[in-house]
């Protein structure tokens, strides 16, 4: 019933779903990104960890998921997983600040010390080519797996396959969640 509601509620999200972007990008690690400083970061710069790529945003219902994103970050940032949040006002504009103040209330509300990044559009017609390639089967080599609302998780193995993709509700310190994303983490 939770899938169906953040289906609809992404149906009637800010940006309607157009066709896909074509996306040049063989691999993850072949993006470069902004950062939420406004620098560019390739995403090679991640090879050999555990990604776990998440859109985000600061008036969300489920805005509260930094604090678990944290703490999985913090217990298992030494064994290779790294989290990468891309804030995003897809869906009602729950996202309408700067960088700066993404930057500011991701610090002040929740500590967050992992990578942020630049905000963008992870779906519709404006949707990055990073997103377009996290979405797709035939880039992603995993499922058709497009973004529902905020918070929806991508976890990426450290040779850079995506072996999972977790829904926006879906908790990453659940256990079973928590579990798999341990079962990824590079050997």
């Amino acid at each position: 019933m939770k899938n169906l509601f953040f289906t609809l509620l992404g149906f009637f999200g800010m940006q309607s779903c157009d066709s896909q972007k074509v996306v040049k990008e063989q691999s993850i690690y072949d993006f470069t990104m902004k950062n939420i400083k406004g620098e560019n970061v390739s995403l090679a710069n991640y090879k050999g960890k555990t990604l776990l790529i998440v859109n985000v945003a600061s008036k969300c219902g489920l805005t509260p998921q930094y604090k678990d994103l944290e703490a999985l970050y913090q217990k298992y940032k030494k064994d290779g997983l790294m989290i990468l949040g891309f804030p995003a006002n897809n869906f009602l504009w729950q996202e309408p600040g700067s960088d700066q103040d993404i930057a500011q209330f991701c610090s002040l509300n929740y500590g967050v010390s992992f990578d942020m990044f630049s905000k963008i559009s992870v779906k519709g017609k404006n949707q990055h080519p990073l997103y377009t390639f996290l979405t797709t089967k035939k880039y992603n080599k995993l499922k058709d797996a497009s973004v529902t609302w905020n918070f929806q998780k991508f976890l990426i193995d450290s040779k850079g396959n995506i072996v999972h993709v977790f829904s926006p509700s879906e908790g990453v310190l659940d256990a079973k969640n928590e579990q798999i994303i341990k079962q990824t983490l590079p050997k």
